[in-house]
């Protein structure tokens, strides 16, 4: 079956109101939103179809590249952390952030309004990056605050962009990441990650043998409180409370509170790009709100990955080297003059 002739159900489960997402035609009924982490390549033939819908961001030819819906408007730019700005680690705690990514994201600070969200906690993940300028959303966007410091360095005092959508979860992710601990003590590999507001339960060290324990674990935790809900990603399981919040949800609360800010700096919202890039699966609520609340014209996704699979995303890059090249080549274009900047 060509990626063209698929059927006429929206790809995703879920969200599927709004615009065909990504220049993605519409799929078989019955896809499971989990299936978008997975590479499915019976919806298209081959690389190539696949980059006709997805094309590489940092593309200078070919209709709907990047730069020609971006010129001239100020851009806001989202970033997801593990897999994006630093390859995915065996050991989560290592996930070490390259000096020269990190110079490359403080760049974009300077220029636009940027944002790290992440699964991790908040405070981890900011740990990791060490720049103070930017906004960050924490346990997928359910810890979100402001930055501490101008791009200049000017420490700022009031943070009114601070926002915690289920403060209650904090005790319950507390309960639950030691009942995870306890219950897996036995499993060779089995990694918990106490994310504040979730619980990553990762099982990339897990062999093939015990994976079936550990899940029934995870599991029957979940299952046991109804205020939880499981979800999937890249070789992890994440525990979060079952709240209608999410990595987009976290995109348009930070867009929403910029814009008027960016208006007194007369900036127009019309005339503010917001452009997210991430890999996982939990990505895809990111990129899906682009589509549904802003459309081509006001915003894209970016998806991160070396293999075709099925994303919300309007645009691609293959690793994390290309995007360390995406964000220098953001900073060009507004030096160049050909996108909208922060005043100085």
């Amino acid at each position: 079956m060509s990626y063209k002739d698929m059927g006429r159900a929206g790809p995703l489960e879920i969200r599927t109101r709004g615009p065909p997402f990504g220049g993605l035609p519409q799929a078989q009924a019955g896809m499971k939103r989990s299936d978008s982490i997975g590479t499915i390549e019976k919806y298209w033939d081959d690389d190539a179809e696949w980059y006709e819908f997805h094309p590489n961001a940092l593309a200078r030819e070919g209709d709907g590249k990047f730069k020609e819906l971006a010129v001239g408007k100020l851009l806001t730019v989202f970033l997801d952390y593990d897999g994006t700005l630093t390859p995915i680690v065996d050991e989560p705690d290592k996930a070490f952030m390259d000096d020269e990514v990190r110079e490359a994201v403080r760049q974009c600070a300077r220029r636009f309004p940027t944002a790290i969200i992440s699964g991790r906690s908040r405070h981890k993940v900011s740990q990791f990056v060490q720049l103070e300028e930017l906004y960050y959303a924490g346990s997928h966007g359910l810890d979100i605050a402001g930055p501490t410091r101008t791009s200049d360095g000017t420490p700022i005092t009031a943070t009114a962009l601070a926002h915690q959508p289920a403060q209650w979860a904090r005790d319950v992710m507390d309960r639950v990441t030691n009942d995870l601990i306890e219950k897996t003590r036995d499993i060779p590999g089995a990694n918990i990650e106490h994310n504040m507001f979730c619980v990553s339960a990762h099982y990339r060290g897990v062999s093939d043998a015990d994976r079936p324990r550990f899940q029934k674990i995870v599991d029957e935790i979940v299952a046991s409180d109804e205020c939880l809900i499981k979800h999937d990603g890249k070789m992890v399981w994440e525990v979060r409370p079952r709240v209608a919040w999410d990595k987009g949800k976290a995109l348009s609360y930070l867009r929403d509170a910029l814009i008027p800010d960016l208006a007194k700096k007369g900036f127009g919202s019309e005339e503010v790009f917001t452009v997210y890039v991430g890999d996982d699966v939990t990505d895809e609520d990111a990129f899906m709100e682009i589509n549904e609340k802003l459309g081509d014209h006001l915003g894209v996704g970016v998806l991160v990955s070396h293999a075709p699979k099925v994303s919300a995303a309007k645009f691609s890059l293959r690793n994390t080297p290309e995007v360390l090249q995406f964000l220098t080549t953001l900073s060009k274009l507004a030096d160049a003059g050909e996108v909208k900047t922060l005043p100085r």
